[in-house]
């Protein structure tokens, strides 16, 4: 009969352990604690008679320290030794017609590929459409886009325009920059955070429009997504404050990779200022040196640039930006300078004849020659020696 009160005891007990777990609520583990690394077990309480000990696990004589640091004299002579640091580049060509047509169906032989003028040996190829990954970078400061001004419509319009050609698969971002650059909208395929985030393009705020700072910190940005990327840059070209510098902001937007195509704005207004004479020498160099800078942006990030005057030449331009964005031939091959030096390789795409190693000649439906362009980047940053 003495077993009642012990068994009555463990009940009592029991009872006000759920208790005192139901007031603190589920046990959880904290973040630190992984898988591959378990908890120990607790140590067997003494003044419990039912603990029973548990027998010491026989120690490992093969699990030694694991080495924080490799050392190469630690390998065996005649053990060979594999690199797996080739470089495999690549290249996104678009092939349009002086319309700005894609040109299709060119065979895997006619493309040449250059770096730095030595011949290499393209390994894949592949064509085809595919969802684009767009940065909307938009000059919007109070130096040019002032309410209800010439520059502020011509914004507004550039920009409704293009968002209205995407695909649904398509994500777009939009930046806007004046004196700073802020993301008015991440990458989304919701149109209607696109144009939320347009919306809010009303009043212009600061008078600087910092060009470099906003398209490098873009394209860092966008250097490691993958499939088809590109800036749509929306800007009159001219840079006020920037911290980087025009040399710096090549290297950088060459490093990244990304396709810029630039979108010139106030080309007819300047032209009816200069016309009157109410723009001045230094005026003029400043905006011819802006649409350099544009152009030079373009050609080595492997992307176009457009300078339009008149509102009805903006859906040819989206349709050429579309079709060259998104309709490519993808080339890849592995250099043959595979030093890890960290410089800057060019790239050169040209279309030949196998035959007879002459320029590729390209005729339309009616045996009439047409006159194309290749768009692609200028080149690649080689990867740096590894300390």
């Amino acid at each position: 009969m003495r077993s009642l009160p012990v068994l009555a005891l463990v009940s009592f007990s029991a009872l006000a352990v759920t208790q005192l777990a139901a007031q603190q609520g589920p046990i959880t583990t904290t973040g630190s604690e992984t898988v591959a690394r378990p908890k120990k077990a607790p140590a067997p309480d003494a003044s419990d008679p039912d603990a029973a000990a548990a027998p010491a696990a026989p120690a490992d004589p093969n699990s030694g320290k694991i080495p924080s640091k490799f050392n190469k004299k630690d390998i065996p002579q005649g053990v060979p030794v594999f690199h797996t640091d080739a470089v495999a580049v690549s290249v996104d060509v678009a092939v349009l017609d002086n319309k700005g047509h894609f040109i299709p169906k060119i065979p895997k032989g006619n493309f040449r590929l250059l770096e730095d003028n030595v011949p290499q040996q393209v390994s894949g190829y592949s064509v085809g459409q595919a969802p684009m990954t767009i940065a909307l970078v938009i000059e919007f400061s109070n130096k040019f886009q002032q309410f209800y001004s010439s520059a502020w419509f011509q914004t507004l319009q550039a920009a409704y325009g293009f968002v209205q050609t995407l695909k649904p698969e398509d994500y777009v971002a939009v930046v806007a920059y004046d004196m700073h650059t802020e993301i008015l909208s991440d990458f989304s395929n919701n149109r209607q955070d696109t144009y939320e985030a347009l919306q809010r393009l009303r009043i212009a705020a600061w008078s600087e429009a910092n060009l470099y700072d906003a398209l490098v910190e873009t394209a860092q940005r966008m250097q490691d997504i993958e499939g088809r990327k590109a800036i749509l840059l929306i800007s009159s070209g001219i840079d006020t404050f920037s911290k980087l510098t025009y040399d710096k902001t090549r290297r950088a937007i060459q490093d990244a990779g990304v396709p810029i195509y630039a979108f010139g704005l106030m080309q007819a207004m300047r032209e009816i200022m200069d016309a009157s004479g109410r723009m001045g020498p230094l005026q003029q160099m400043d905006f011819l040196q802006a649409d350099n800078q544009m152009r030079t942006f373009a050609k080595e990030s492997g992307g176009m640039a457009f300078f339009p005057r008149f509102y009805g030449e903006f859906p040819q331009i989206f349709q050429s930006i579309s079709e060259a964005m998104r309709d490519q031939y993808v080339l890849s091959y592995t250099p043959s300078n595979q030093e890890h030096d960290g410089k800057f390789r060019k790239i050169k795409i040209e279309l030949v004849n196998p035959e007879t190693n002459a320029p590729l000649r390209v005729v339309d439906e009616k045996g009439k020659p047409i006159k194309y362009q290749i768009q692609a980047k200028a080149g690649y940053t080689a990867p740096r020696p590894v300390e």
